[in-house]
């Protein structure tokens, strides 16, 4: 199931939703008539009202308003969460570890609330920088690692498009993830999407570069890479290479690159 939404319901089927939810690393979200209390490195109360509580799979718990962008009480990802009945009012605990703070939501009326099971692998692109750090490994493709040879670029998978396909000096097929910024756990699930797909259904293609009969290589590049991003590309044994995105220098006539 990829969603569910329930309408008014009552404070038991509310609970098994979220508890649900959180077991699926889903999205959550609730509008809901709640209170709200935190304790950490400072007290505060929000006393009953109206509100719109979200909570993702990377642990973030957002409570929001009906006004201003940022929400009115939060905690980030990592942290722990979990749903209990406590007479006869849901009760939405978010724990954090260091520092150690709780945010503890009390609802006692639920006017909606839902989950969905999202797959997004996209991350933010600066316009044109990735675009850029393509054009510069394509002209130095040597930069990837000695005898790399790109074969095709933006090629369109069931997942997406691959930024960079190519070989290595032993004929490997190669698979290239571009990011111009720290790449995250996303950059490491999409790459891994693209690496099935190949396995999968991109048999003509590895016989079209004569890559039928070697191993797919997996590689992500970027400036820096987080510390559970790479804890993944090593479970998944994808590679990693640290490529800065090329800097824009404006003189009077013209833009270049600056690659080094």
């Amino acid at each position: 199931m990829k969603y569910k939404l329930l309408e008014n319901p009552n404070i038991e089927e509310a609970y098994n939703l979220v508890d649900t939810g959180i077991r699926k690393k889903a999205v959550i979200n609730i509008f809901a008539y709640c209170k709200v209390i935190y304790e950490g490195r400072a007290l505060s109360q929000l006393d009953w009202g109206e509100r719109f509580i979200m909570l993702k799979p990377d642990g973030s718990f957002l409570v929001h308003q009906e006004r201003k962008i940022d929400p009115v009480n939060w905690q980030p990802p990592k942290s722990r969460s979990r749903a209990i009945i406590k007479e006869n009012n849901l009760i939405l605990e978010s724990h954090r570890r260091t520092p150690k703070e709780k945010l503890e939501v009390e609802i006692e009326k639920v006017h909606f609330a839902s989950f969905a099971i999202a797959e997004d692998y996209q991350e933010l692109e600066l316009a044109g920088y990735e675009k850029d750090m393509g054009d510069m490994i394509m002209k130095h493709p040597s930069m990837i690692e000695p005898g790399f040879t790109p074969t095709a670029r933006e090629y369109n998978t069931e997942h997406g498009f691959i930024d960079i396909l190519g070989k290595d000096s032993e004929g490997n097929l190669m698979v290239l993830e571009l990011k111009c910024r720290k790449a995250g756990v996303n950059a490491v699930k999409q790459i891994r999407r693209y690496l099935a797909d190949f396995e999968e259904e991109n048999q003509d293609y590895l016989k079209e570069v004569g890559a039928e009969k070697k191993k797919i290589r997996g590689l992500l590049v970027a400036p820096d890479i987080g510390e559970d991003a790479k804890e993944l590309l090593e479970e998944e044994g994808i590679e990693f290479k640290s490529v800065e995105a090329p800097k824009e220098l404006k003189n009077d006539k013209k833009v270049t690159l600056d690659i080094f």
